[in-house]
C-alpha cells in the first residue's frame, strides 16, 4: 500500500497538511476537518461546481478587462474554469453542503482549485502561490458574499431547466392517458361523496392542465434570480473591486451563460437579501402540493380491487405485504406523496433561513442552498419515477365506472332544469332511503316521460353545459 504524501499549507490559523495530489488547499481542509453535517458534499452537486466556475471565469475576464490581473495569469485561471465547467476536477470539491461561514469555505474551496490547476497550467507546482493566489488572484475584486448568492442563483437556474424537463414529460403522459380515456364515463366526486358523471379523459386532461401551471409559475419565479450582487464584495459597498466592475462582470457571466443576469441596483440591499429565494422555494412547495394531491387521487381511484374504487389499475411494482398474499400496494404514488412532504418541510426551513439574516448578510444560506437543491433533485427524480413506473402504465376499468354510474344517486342533479331542486332532493332521498334508482322514482311520480328522462340521464348529455330549452 502507498504511503499517503501531503504538502504543508499555512493561512490566518497556521499550517496544515493538505494531500499533496489535491488540487484544493489549507482553507478547503479546513472545512473537510471542521463539517460532518449532511455528509453530502459539493463534489455531489455537479451544477453548484459548474456554476462557481462560471462566476470564476467572468469575474477573471471582466478583472483582465479592467487591467487588474495580467494576460498569463488570467489565462491560467480562465483555462482551469472552462476545465471544471467541463466537469474536471469536480472530486476536489469535498466540502461538506451545511457549514457555518455563510459559504466562506465554497467560494475558498473554489479559489483554491483553480489556483492549483492554474499553477499546473503555468507549469509551476501545486501551492507554489507566489505566482498565483487564491484570495488575491481567484478572488480577485469579490468576496464569498457576492460568489455565494451568485453561484447558488446560476446552479438554481440550471437545475429548475432539468426539473422542467421532468415536468413537461409528466404532463405529456398525462395528456396521453387522458385521449386513451377520452370514453371512459365515471362518477365525479366532491368530498368524497357521488358528484356527477365526467370521463376519465377529462379527468387526466385535468391533472395535465394543472401541473402545465407550475411550469409557468416556477418561470416566473425563476426570473427573480437573475439579479445578481457581483461587485458588492463584502456588503454590497464594492470595497476592493475596481469601477465598473459590477455591470460588466454581469454582462460577462450572462455572455457566458446564455442567461439574462443583471447587476443589481443597490447592491449593499441586495448582498443580504434572500426574497429569491423564498420566492422560488414556494413555487417548488406549490409543485409539490398539487403533486401530492393528485398522488392522493391516484391511490383512491385505484383502491380495492374488490372493496374499493377500483376505476383505475396502476401498474403493480412490488409484492405489497409481507403476511398477506396477492395483495399489490400502489408504491409510485406513495414514495412521490412522501417525496412531496418532504419538499413541502425544506420550504419551511428556506423561510426560518431566510428570516434570520441579520444586518449586511444572512449566514445562513447553506442551508437555504442544501434545501433548494434537495427539493429540486428529489421532486425531478420523483416526477420521472412517477411518470415512467405509473402513468404510463395505468388501465381504466370502463365497466366498473359505467357500473357505479348507473347506480349513483349523484345523477338527480342533472334533473334540476326538469323538476326543480327541491323535487330534485326528494327523489334522491327516497332513492338513498329505499335502494331504488332514481330512474324508477321519477317514472313512477311521472315526474318525467321516460323519452325525456332517457335524454336527460344518458351520461353523454351530462359531461358538458348545453340548452335544455332547446326541444
Amino acid at each position: 500500500m502507498t504511503e499517503k504524501t501531503f504538502r504543508v499549507e499555512s493561512d490566518l490559523l497556521g499550517e496544515l497538511k493538505v494531500p499533496a495530489d489535491a488540487l484544493y488547499g489549507v482553507q478547503t481542509q479546513r472545512g473537510i476537518n471542521n463539517y460532518h453535517i449532511s455528509r453530502k458534499t459539493m463534489s455531489m452537486y455537479h451544477d453548484f461546481i459548474i456554476a462557481i466556475a462560471y462566476v470564476k471565469l467572468a469575474a477573471v475576464e471582466t478583472n483582465h478587462t479592467l487591467g487588474v490581473i495580467n494576460d498569463e495569469i488570467a489565462e491560467a485561471i480562465s483555462q482551469a474554469c472552462r476545465e471544471i465547467i467541463d466537469g474536471k476536477w469536480h472530486e476536489d470539491f469535498p466540502i461538506d453542503m451545511v457549514q457555518g461561514g455563510a459559504g466562506t469555505s465554497v467560494n475558498m474551496n473554489a479559489n483554491e482549485v483553480i489556483a492549483n490547476r492554474a499553477l499546473e497550467i503555468m507549469g509551476h507546482e501545486k501551492g507554489d502561490y507566489q505566482y498565483c493566489l487564491p484570495n488575491d488572484h481567484c478572488n480577485c475584486g469579490q468576496s464569498t458574499n457576492d460568489v455565494y448568492p451568485t453561484t447558488i442563483r446560476l446552479a438554481l437556474i440550471r437545475m429548475n431547466k432539468k426539473l422542467v424537463s421532468a415536468l413537461t414529460g409528466l404532463i405529456s403522459a398525462f395528456r396521453y392517458k387522458g385521449d386513451e380515456f377520452k370514453d371512459c364515463i365515471k362518477m365525479g366526486r366532491t368530498q368524497l361523496q357521488d358528484a356527477v358523471p365526467m370521463t376519465s379523459g377529462q379527468e387526466f386532461n385535468a391533472y395535465a392542465n394543472n401541473l402545465e401551471e407550475e411550469i409557468l409559475n416556477l418561470e416566473r419565479n425563476v426570473k427573480l434570480l437573475l439579479e445578481i450582487n457581483m461587485g458588492g464584495t463584502a456588503i454590497g459597498t464594492g470595497l476592493n473591486s475596481v469601477p465598473g466592475f459590477a455591470k460588466l462582470c454581469a454582462a460577462n457571466l450572462s455572455k457566458l451563460t446564455g442567461e439574462a443576469f443583471v447587476s443589481a441596483a443597490d447592491l449593499v440591499e441586495a448582498t443580504p437579501d434572500t426574497g429569491a429565494y423564498v420566492s422560488y422555494s414556494s413555487a417548488l412547495k406549490r409543485l409539490a402540493v398539487k403533486l401530492s394531491k393528485i398522488c392522493n387521487d391516484l391511490r383512491l381511484m385505484a383502491s380495492g380491487p374488490r372493496c374499493g374504487l377500483n376505476e383505475i389499475n396502476l401498474p403493480p411494482k412490488a409484492p405489497g405485504s409481507s403476511i398477506m398474499p396477492g395483495k399489490v400496494n400502489p408504491v409510485i404514488p406513495e414514495v412521490v406523496n412522501q417525496v412531496c412532504f418532504k419538499v413541502i418541510g425544506n420550504d419551511t426551513t428556506v423561510s426560518f433561513a431566510a428570516e434570520a439574516g441579520q444586518l449586511q448578510l444572512n449566514v445562513m444560506e447553506p442551508i437555504i442552498t442544501e434545501s433548494l437543491f434537495e427539493s429540486l433533485i428529489w421532486l425531478k427524480c420523483a416526477i420521472q419515477t412517477l411518470t415512467e413506473e405509473c402513468i404510463l402504465g395505468i388501465t381504466v376499468n370502463k365497466e366498473r365506472c359505467m357500473e357505479m354510474v348507473k347506480n349513483s344517486i349523484g345523477i338527480v342533479t342533472a334533473l334540476n332544469p326538469y323538476i326543480g331542486y327541491k323535487t330534485s332532493s326528494k327523489v334522491a332521498k327516497e332513492a338513498l332511503e329505499t335502494n331504488r334508482s332514481v330512474y324508477d322514482i321519477v317514472l313512477e311520480k311521472g315526474l318525467m316521460t321516460q323519452e325525456k328522462l332517457d335524454e336527460a340521464l344518458d351520461p353523454k348529455n351530462m359531461l358538458a353545459s348545453h340548452d335544455y330549452n332547446a326541444k
